[in-house]
């Protein structure tokens, strides 16, 4: 069992080298497209840490940072999104589609999980650069971060900020399995993307019913904020407790969920 069990974990890492090497073929043929899309994550990066300079032009500290930790906040979640926008975001562009036209039936006949399939057979390879721009930044400001710090607290918080673009993944796949009932999901979609300005400010700029709902519910603020504590502040492991118990049940429930979607598809054979 033990065996089957690596060869088909070996299975699924070859067919997902595959493809990423046939996207990078893709994208090599639209250069004008790939030239685009990393002047507009570029762009994208330099509103979000101007903004956070705008801000500490105007005050010493927000939700208890820094200006140099506010910095290293901003490099995780631009790091998390890139990673997002790479390895899941135009798979999920396409699943509505897949639904409402009955072209999910490719995919859910091949000898592969079909939530493996449609959620990672798509690798924006024009995003790769925006990737080391984001990893640039998270050097950039790790590097002038000036309080002491263990190096295993560093680690930590890039490992929790890979789990981060995970949870994004998460949550943004839920809002569109609805669409296997309700055949149009872009506007629970659209709440989405509103929704993930929650995940570019610091959790603790809000109080009450809303931040417990940003660390359990809508764990938006476990993409990037609550890992930056653990880095940030002393380190504190019932962090980790609690995030990988979050990200565990949303997976489960995600994945329940999808297999509830799959019994109401209506084939384009049906």
């Amino acid at each position: 069992m033990g065996m089957r069990a690596i060869k088909n974990t070996l299975r699924y890492i070859r067919l997902y080298y595959y493809f990423v090497r046939f996207s990078f073929m893709r994208a090599m043929e639209f250069r004008v497209d790939f030239t685009f899309r990393i002047f507009m994550d570029v762009i994208y990066y330099a509103v979000n840490i101007a903004l956070y300079k705008i801000i500490f032009l105007h005050t010493e500290q927000l939700g208890g940072w820094s200006e140099n930790e506010a910095l290293i906040f901003v490099a995780g979640y631009l790091l998390a999104d890139s990673i997002y926008m790479t390895v899941f975001a135009n798979n999920l562009w396409w699943l509505p589609y897949f639904i409402n036209r009955g072209d999910l039936d490719y995919y859910l006949v091949r000898p592969v999980s079909s939530l493996f399939f449609l959620s990672l057979r798509d690798f924006a390879a024009n995003s790769t650069i925006n990737i080391l721009a984001a990893v640039g930044i998270f050097a950039w400001a790790t590097l002038t971060y000036q309080n002491h710090f263990y190096w295993y607290q560093l680690i930590v918080y890039i490992v929790l900020i890979f789990n981060g673009a995970f949870l994004f993944f998460l949550i943004s796949l839920a809002s569109l399995i609805p669409v296997f009932w309700i055949h149009g999901g872009r506007g629970l979609q659209s709440l989405v993307w509103s929704l993930q300005r929650f995940m570019e400010r610091p959790d603790r700029i809000f109080y009450g019913w809303v931040r417990r709902i940003l660390v359990s519910v809508l764990p938006f603020a476990l993409i990037a904020s609550v890992p930056a504590h653990f880095f940030l502040d002393q380190p504190d492991w019932t962090l980790i407790v609690h995030i990988s118990a979050v990200s565990t049940g949303l997976f489960l429930l995600v994945y329940w969920f999808w297999r509830r979607g799959l019994r109401a598809y209506s084939s384009a054979s049906s």
